[in-house]
């Protein structure tokens, strides 16, 4: 079943990749010369960071070096919120944001980080690629945002510097930092954690300063930003997976023409295609490397993970409300490709 879907979503990607290649001709005649400025939370060598390089790469090559992209990593151009606003005036003009951030634009991408959402990641392929995922992407043009792939921060999971976490009853207490959005303030609430909304610049000097306890994050996240320095305990929960959208300032999109537009996008899916697979391979070598580094790592038993899930339920149920008809969509999408 996970071959096929995986094979479903590369297949569909790889369509979406010619067809959008087929718009440009080898002349480039209606590509212009242009500096475009991509900026990123994640550090160098992360995954994301590492399918940036690639995108422009791609998009030098197949424009003959009209189209450079400078990449910006490590939150340069600012945090999350600050780099949104930038790409909706265009003085930034290319991002990867985490649909928990997009939720402040379009409700509807809330779905995303709705607790244990997808059980695996070919499935959350199969989903993002698909009509769900596009229908999502589209909407974001009423607030000057252009989505044009699909990414991945991967599965979350949780750290702290008090104790570990082998139960669910253990999280209770922990001062936690959430990505600023409503439905991630109120899972941790559920579990009896204190949520502290924090923009992910901030984070590991809020660690260090034991201003919080902990944080939720995906392996590639947790190893790259060296948040072993000062975390000691790993739990694996897997509880969300974040897809991520790369993002195109309307304000540029509206400029570019319609060779441009190709050859953006079919680059964006390509290296997305690409930093899918890179970090979907690195993942057990980062668990590895974290527990070289120090960090203890705990794995919820399976009655354990049925009681977090348990927990969740009215989390997800409060948030469907104002949201039903894409929640309806995802959950039959998800039905289908589970028979």
């Amino acid at each position: 079943m996970q071959k096929r879907l995986f094979n479903r979503a590369l297949g569909a990607a790889t369509l979406a990749v010619a067809g959008l290649m087929a718009l440009a001709p080898a002349a480039h005649a209606q590509v212009q010369e242009r500096n475009i400025k991509l900026g990123i939370q994640n550090p160098k060598g992360h995954p994301i960071e590492l399918g940036t390089v690639r995108f422009a790469e791609l998009l030098a090559q197949r424009s003959g070096g009209k189209l450079k992209v400078q990449v910006f990593p490590g939150g340069q151009l600012g945090s999350d919120v600050q780099t949104l606003t930038a790409l909706q005036s265009g003085t930034v003009e290319m991002s990867i944001m985490n649909s928990g951030i997009l939720a402040s634009q379009v409700r509807d991408f809330a779905v995303f980080d709705f607790p244990f959402m997808f059980a695996n990641p070919r499935e959350a392929d199969a989903v993002v690629d698909g009509p769900v995922g596009q229908k999502l992407h589209a909407r974001l043009g009423e607030r000057n945002l252009v989505g044009v792939a699909y990414w991945e921060l991967g599965f979350r999971n949780l750290t702290n510097s008090r104790k570990p976490i082998n139960t669910v009853e253990d999280i209770a207490g922990l001062k936690l930092r959430v990505i600023p959005n409503p439905i991630n303030v109120d899972w941790v609430r559920a579990l009896g954690a204190n949520p502290t909304p924090l923009a992910f610049t901030e984070l590991f000097a809020a660690m260090e300063q034991r201003a919080v306890d902990g944080q939720e994050n995906p392996l590639s996240v947790i190893l790259a930003n060296k948040f072993a320095e000062v975390q000691k305990h790993l739990a694996l929960t897997n509880h969300q997976y974040n897809p991520q959208s790369f993002l195109v300032s309307k304000r540029l999109w509206d400029s570019l023409s319609a060779e441009e537009r190709g050859l953006i996008t079919a680059a964006a899916v390509e290296a997305g295609q690409y930093q899918r697979q890179v970090n979907r391979e690195l993942a057990a070598g980062q668990l590895a490397a974290l527990r070289q580094a120090g960090m203890q790592v705990t794995e919820l038993p399976p009655a354990e993970v049925a009681k977090l899930r348990e927990r969740m339920q009215p989390v997800i149920a409060k948030h469907s409300e104002g949201i039903a008809a894409t929640v309806h969509e995802l959950q039959a999408e998800l039905a289908r490709l589970r028979r």
